[in-house]
């Protein structure tokens, strides 16, 4: 039985293409650094290390934001299928300026604690906080929100 889909936030092509060849950007430059100008052989291996790791955080973050975020009345999940909280399970969201949120996104805050995950640029949690957003686009993440705090308001 299908659900029916009540908001669906995604990332935004442009900021994918933008956020994805910035990072491999950053470790081209470093890897560069690395081999043309070496400096002490631990710093060399430490600016490998770093390069490697910015395109390893390219690659996560390339196949992290072609997958979108769901919300259905009984659980916010990614469009693969993997669940990333229920519904009765939240507490409350916050989208306040000073929330520690993701750009663009908003802050989800559990009743249990669930296995710390993170999909760059689309959402992470670590324990009872879930955060939403990152190469979104601000109107799909606050409509979001908005039916989110609707649905919790009417369970109370």
């Amino acid at each position: 039985m299908q659900q029916e889909v009540l908001a669906t936030v995604k990332a935004s092509t442009p900021r994918r293409w933008t956020g994805v060849g910035m990072l491999g950007v950053v470790g081209a430059l470093v890897v560069y650094v690395a081999v043309a100008a070496p400096p002490e052989p631990a710093w060399q291996v430490f600016l490998l290390v770093v390069g490697i790791a910015a395109f390893w955080l390219a690659h996560r973050m390339w196949h992290a934001t072609s997958d979108w975020i769901e919300l259905t009345d009984t659980e916010l999940r990614t469009g693969a299928g993997q669940v990333i909280a229920l519904v009765q399970d939240i507490e409350g969201v916050e989208r306040g300026a000073f929330a520690f949120k993701p750009s663009n996104g908003f802050l989800v805050k559990t009743r249990s604690k669930g296995a710390n995950s993170w999909a760059p640029g689309l959402w992470w949690r670590l324990g009872h906080r879930i955060g939403i957003g990152g190469m979104t686009a601000a109107a799909e993440t606050k409509f979001m929100s908005e039916i989110l705090s609707v649905m919790i308001a009417d369970r109370s």
